[in-house]
């Protein structure tokens, strides 16, 4: 069972690994069972339970006053970038600071455990850069050439990422994962028959359904800017920023202050 995470990403799991930190009733199920509020469920019927008994007095348990362990445990995150690659905007500073808080989020993601990835669109498709992973030296191989240029297939990014992140999370149950879109919101190619921003919408909705975060970083001139970047976080269920200057650190800040959340 994952939750939203706390501080660095804790979350409640089933499995019987972490920190106990509080019981739920559990009757008749005493998998991992909580002995200390098992005891105190069980202590105000004792008197009324050993009416009538004669010798020794016993503490009497019944299966109703079975308490389960909650445990919490320091989860992983799954940390996808998705990245207007177009040449809609100034596509070099946006992709070296992206690969710039990758390098830095994998830098001791180790120990954490935590997964990253970068999906790029443009022209008529959406690429999968870097593949999920925990490794600086891969992501410095696979991050050296990437596609730039062209229209912006906002649909088919959205739809990349929704289908990677699925993808995780059923070989890595209990990743948060978190979607952090670099973009200005604008879509001119469409996957099917829809116009492109509407579709575009339309997969944001299935991503929110599907209860993941998400964030969106305006990359549109605040002179030019129509709104779209926000319409778009609204549509995911998550927030926009607009960031003065993109750089590595600032959006590498911006991605711990939202895991942190």
């Amino acid at each position: 069972m994952r939750s939203s995470g706390g501080k660095r990403s804790r979350t409640r799991t089933d499995r019987k690994r972490g920190r106990y930190i509080s019981a739920l009733p559990s009757p008749r199920d005493a998998s991992d069972l909580a002995f200390d509020a098992t005891l105190r469920a069980a202590a105000p019927f004792q008197q009324q339970r050993a009416a009538g008994e004669a010798g020794t007095p016993l503490f009497h348990l019944r299966p109703e006053d079975y308490h389960k362990k909650v445990r919490v445990r320091r989860a992983a995150n799954l940390i996808i970038f998705l990245v207007d690659a177009s040449w809609s905007m100034a596509v070099s500073e946006r992709m070296e600071a992206t690969k710039g808080a990758i390098f830095s989020l994998l830098t001791d993601a180790y120990q954490r455990r935590d997964r990253v990835g970068m999906i790029v669109f443009q022209k008529d498709r959406a690429t999968l850069v870097l593949p999920p992973t925990n490794s600086v030296d891969l992501a410095k191989q696979m991050l050296v050439n990437m596609p730039v240029g062209g229209k912006t297939p906002l649909s088919a990014g959205l739809w990349l990422a929704h289908r990677t992140i699925e993808q995780e999370l059923r070989r890595y149950a209990e990743l948060l994962p978190l979607l952090v879109i670099l973009t200005d919101g604008a879509g001119n190619v469409s996957m099917g028959d829809m116009p492109p921003q509407l579709e575009a919408y339309h997969i944001a909705e299935q991503i929110a359904e599907a209860d993941i975060r998400s964030i969106v970083v305006n990359m549109e001139s605040p002179d030019y800017d129509k709104g779209l970047a926000q319409a778009l976080a609204e549509h995911l269920g998550g927030v926009c920023y607009n960031l003065a200057s993109l750089h590595a650190e600032a959006l590498l800040n911006m991605v711990r202050g939202e895991l942190s959340l």
